[in-house]
């Protein structure tokens, strides 16, 4: 129910519906994009139009609505920082219960269906259980920590988008400050990409969600992630990245800026497209139109759209998504629910629910 003018919402109401716009948001984008990466500009347009691309098209198998690898991380992402609150988690570090999640996540892509041995219920889901074009850096990267490798930062050099387009939860943890935000989120990147350009994106990417959550405007948002990458050694090609993205809007919206600021295929193009996109077209009566500008291009459509979506989605919240698009995206009770039990542990206002809940503790087991 809609609440009336005579009753606001809650402050912890608020953040319930920024998160599931988060979290939907990145969903919608990902799916809008999916059919459409890997194509030319010239074969999207010819198919859809000037226009671009506005609905979800076949892909997968699916009629429409299919998300992919970029959801599917970011779902272990917000399962591993719920985890990580546990009493008997990993207390203030957060990133070895992600990098837990992220093995959970392997698995739904080696294996048909769940193995029962890994817990919790994310894991059990097995429309998960499908490989939508995933990340040979990530599957690589995990596989060999998998294989003995010690825990820690990739030694691999990659720049690729896979560590930027799965962090937006990370973002959305109330309590830590930007810099903690930025700080976990780029160490969650480097469980499996090694280079600054794609570790750093994530960081700032944390920060941008951080401070939209927190009710901040687009504009400000990108200044305080630009401020805080300034603190962190090789940083410079991201930041020219979101300077070019915020500048591009200086010109009419159109797919030849997009790719005029890249492919989106290494992280600091991936957050500047997406960006460009979100400052493009800010409103909540303006979302279609951004994820359309986010997808419609020559390159990574899925993980620009999805990080499009997660921006204007904690930035209006649920109601201003798309609604044909959100009712029909693949995997919708599932990031919901996930996003509900995100803003039961995280949201302000309230304590939040104790784990000495027996579901709680079935659906989200320490570690």
């Amino acid at each position: 129910m809609t609440p009336s003018p005579a009753h606001p919402p809650s402050r912890r109401e608020r953040y319930r519906s920024r998160v599931r716009g988060c979290l939907l948001g990145g969903a919608v984008g990902d799916a809008l994009g999916a059919p459409v990466e890997f194509r030319a500009l010239a074969q999207i347009r010819a198919a859809h139009g000037g226009a671009g691309v506005r609905r979800f098209l076949p892909a997968y198998g699916r009629e429409g609505g299919a998300i992919t690898d970029d959801t599917q991380l970011t779902l272990f992402t917000a399962e591993g920082l719920i985890r990580a609150a546990r009493p008997a988690g990993s207390g203030c570090d957060a990133v070895p219960c992600v990098d837990r999640a992220y093995q959970r996540w392997l698995d739904t892509q080696t294996h048909p269906l769940p193995t029962g041995e890994r817990d919790g219920w994310l894991q059990g889901e097995t429309w998960l259980y499908a490989r939508r074009a995933p990340g040979t850096t990530c599957l690589d990267a995990l596989t060999l920590r998998r294989g003995g490798a010690e825990p820690g930062r990739a030694a691999n050099t990659s720049m690729g988008c896979g560590g930027v387009m799965r962090v937006a939860p990370v973002g959305l943890l109330p309590s830590r400050s930007e810099s903690e935000v930025f700080t976990i989120a780029e160490r969650c990147a480097a469980l499996t990409h090694g280079h600054p350009c794609g570790t750093l994106p994530a960081g700032a990417f944390a920060v941008i969600v951080h401070r939209l959550a927190h009710c901040d405007s687009i504009e400000l948002a990108v200044a305080a992630a630009i401020a805080e990458l300034a603190r962190h050694p090789g940083h410079e090609e991201t930041t020219l990245a979101l300077l070019a993205g915020r500048k591009a809007t200086a010109h009419p919206p159109s797919a030849e800026v997009v790719e005029r600021l890249g492919g989106g295929w290494v992280g600091h193009e991936a957050l500047a497209i997406a960006v460009y996109a979100a400052l493009a077209h800010p409103g909540p009566d303006e979302v279609l139109d951004a994820l359309a500008l986010a997808v419609t291009h020559s390159g990574d459509s899925d993980s620009t759209g999805a990080i499009c979506g997660n921006i204007l989605g904690v930035l209006h919240g649920e109601a201003a998504l798309p609604g044909e698009l959100a009712r029909a995206v693949e995997g919708r009770d599932t990031v919901l629910r996930i996003a509900d039990d995100f803003a039961r542990r995280f949201g302000a206002g309230s304590p939040p629910p104790p784990w000495e809940d027996p579901a709680d503790r079935e659906r989200y087991p320490a570690g």
